[in-house]
């Protein structure tokens, strides 16, 4: 069936983070994700990891001043030396974690300024070579503009022309449902046309981001979908529960039996 990953910045959102390992372990899920595990020394991480039985599958590099409104650096003209120092800091991170998957957050900038497009590419084949040195896949992700205004990277079109452009074996799309449903755009015609290159997948409820089997977009046919296509890889459960966590997961029971 397929393998759900629960996002940990979002799901058991009642408990210290620490703490959300163990309490995703208990209910059922065998791999985590999450934002950013910057705050926490590596080996406080492995060890809530280690102790129980999850695989760290998916976090983010480093997106400059969250607080401020940044949101990745790899389109940023003039930050280049930053991102190099961000994209070290996250394989050290994933080293440590055995964490194979790193998202390179584009960051807020002008997709038409052909300044951002070189600057972008640039960083993408950097991270990608860093990335496959260690032993990891990077990933590039469309975020919809309505949660995330100013997003250089937006469109599914736009995500592939540029993993054919860079061209690294590595580099992978990570395709988040919700961002393509907020933006009105087809789910499954779309992973017919990612599965090539896909990497990640990751599911919200749309349009509240709650649970995924809240709001309008049907998600069994999706899971059908990816079971159809032989996909083998983790599906992020990145969502905000509506209640508490482990009473709307009803959902999932049918994928992974």
């Amino acid at each position: 069936m397929l393998n759900f990953a629960a996002n940990l910045s979002f799901l058991f959102p009642s408990h210290p983070f620490l703490d959300r390992f163990s309490a995703s372990a208990e209910a059922g899920f065998k791999g985590c994700e999450y934002l950013f595990p910057y705050q926490f020394d590596a080996t406080e991480i492995a060890t809530q990891l280690h102790a129980c039985g999850l695989t760290q599958v998916l976090f983010n590099i480093f997106p400059g001043d969250w607080e401020a409104g940044e949101r990745g650096l790899a389109s940023l003209p003039g930050r280049e030396a930053e991102f190099a120092s961000s994209v070290d800091l996250a394989v050290r991170y994933a080293e440590a974690l055995g964490c194979k998957r790193l998202h390179v957050m584009a960051g807020c900038a002008d997709a038409d300024d052909p300044r951002c497009k070189d600057v972008f590419l640039s960083n993408i084949d950097f991270a990608a070579k860093r990335c496959l040195n260690a032993g990891i896949t990077a990933l590039i992700e469309p975020i919809n503009p309505i949660d995330m205004p100013g997003y250089y990277l937006t469109d599914l079109d736009q995500a592939l022309e540029i993993i054919n452009t860079v061209g690294a074996p590595n580099l992978k799309l990570q395709f988040d449902c919700y961002h393509r449903a907020m933006v009105g755009k087809d789910i499954i015609g779309g992973l017919e046309r990612s599965m090539d290159h896909l990497g990640h997948v990751q599911i919200a409820g749309v349009p509240g981001r709650n649970e995924p089997s809240s709001g309008t977009l049907a998600y069994d046919p999706i899971f059908q979908k990816l079971v159809d296509l032989n996909y083998d890889g983790w599906v992020g459960c990145e969502y905000r529960p509506a209640g508490k966590t482990r009473d709307g997961l009803g959902w999932i029971e049918p994928w992974i039996n």
